[in-house]
């Protein structure tokens, strides 16, 4: 059969015979819709983060970022202040997020601060400043919240075969210590029993399966604090064993230290949320460039992480502050951080330390969106 010949209109002719043009491609600036954004906001002691992200299915999409180093606890061990040179950095960091979250026009947000805020006398003064400079309204939450946060933003990480869960969370100012019975959760259910601990720790024992929160601790020793506190210590490797067994002797009051020694690595996590522990994976897997996608979920063993804090100290502070895996805004902090550490596998050698590149933020966001109904069936 011969094909019927194709006839080209004349100039100016109507079309209408002619199919619509299929739709127009996406722009790729095309920008979310504002009222699927969330954000949050992690003002800490040493950093300020920022997310702001869209839930997409049972996970985060993030639209936007924001980190830098501030340093706002910077002399507050000695001075019991945020000094104004420390509170002047963190203005012009928050008023870049504010930018941003107006670029995106976020309405759903928490913006939380953390332990340099809750220790600090004027902290009430700042917090006004960034009201009144920025239009920001920060919020100071209790160690239990960022506890509780830190947990959630980590459920993604949970082995179905874990039956005794340590989450670590090593910040600037603070360290929490959550420790968590998963023995009766039916295993597949595991993840998701951690993801609902954002409605509150409870401790009490109940007939249905559930996570339990055996005991948890906020210790006001983080990688900035901890520091302060040897920093008149001028010999490199005396100044790493006093600042570990010093954390150490901070866990006593810390139910699950009395029992480490009956502690056994079979069926027994560790999961660590900190930069301290994203930077000694990165050392550990020879990255001269941080990727987060080969660092986050990483699992080490004790062994591992001992070889990369000998190695931090045989290169002393000059070899550490040229270390391109250690990073320019880590190297003076990463030996305080990778002293609490070496303290709590002291206590709890495990073959299973889940690195966790996500924190606060994240559990900021995964509790709004959850507390929303928009997340399906929790981060899994």
């Amino acid at each position: 059969m011969t094909a019927a010949p194709t006839i080209a209109p004349a100039r100016g002719a109507a079309l209408s015979a002619v199919p619509d043009p299929a739709p127009p491609a996406p722009r790729r600036d095309a920008r979310p819709d504002p009222a699927d954004l969330y954000a949050a906001l992690d003002l800490g002691t040493n950093s300020c983060r920022m997310l702001i992200a869209q839930p997409k299915g049972n996970q985060l999409h993030v639209v936007d970022s924001f980190s830098k180093s501030v340093q706002l606890g910077h002399g507050l061990e000695a001075f019991g202040r945020l000094s104004r040179q420390s509170m002047a950095r963190t203005v012009s960091a928050l008023k870049i997020c504010k930018s941003k979250l107006q670029r995106h026009d976020v309405k759903r947000m928490r913006l939380v601060a953390t332990e340099a805020c809750r220790r600090a006398s004027n902290a009430p003064d700042f917090i006004s400043v960034v009201e009144r400079e920025i239009g920001l309204d920060l919020e100071i939450i209790q160690p239990e919240e960022e506890a509780r946060l830190a947990v959630v933003a980590c459920a993604p990480l949970v082995s179905t075969r874990t039956d005794q869960l340590l989450v670590v969370d090593i910040g600037g100012g603070s360290t929490e210590l959550v420790w968590i019975d998963l023995s009766r959760v039916p295993r597949l259910e595991r993840p998701r029993a951690i993801m609902r601990l954002h409605q509150g720790f409870d401790t009490a024992d109940t007939v249905f399966p559930k996570a339990k929160v055996v005991d948890w601790i906020s210790i006001p020793l983080g990688v900035a604090t901890l520091k302060d506190l040897y920093r008149d210590v001028t010999d490199d490797g005396a100044r790493f064993a006093l600042m570990s067994w010093y954390f150490e002797e901070q866990l006593a009051e810390f139910s699950p230290y009395v029992d480490a020694a009956d502690q056994t690595r079979e069926g027994f996590q560790i999961i660590g949320t900190s930069g301290t522990v994203t930077t000694i994976a990165a050392s550990h897997l020879g990255l001269r460039r941080y990727d987060r996608n080969k660092v986050d979920g990483l699992r080490m063993t004790s062994d591992q992480i001992d070889a990369v804090v000998r190695d931090y100290l045989e290169l002393g502070p000059a070899g550490r502050r040229h270390d391109p895996r250690i990073g320019r805004d880590r190297h003076s902090l990463i030996m305080s951080g990778a002293a609490i550490l070496q303290a709590l596998l002291r206590a709890w050698p495990t073959d299973r330390l889940s690195v966790a590149d996500r924190g606060l933020r994240e559990g900021l966001l995964y509790a709004q969106m959850s507390s929303d109904g928009v997340l399906e069936d929790g981060p899994f």
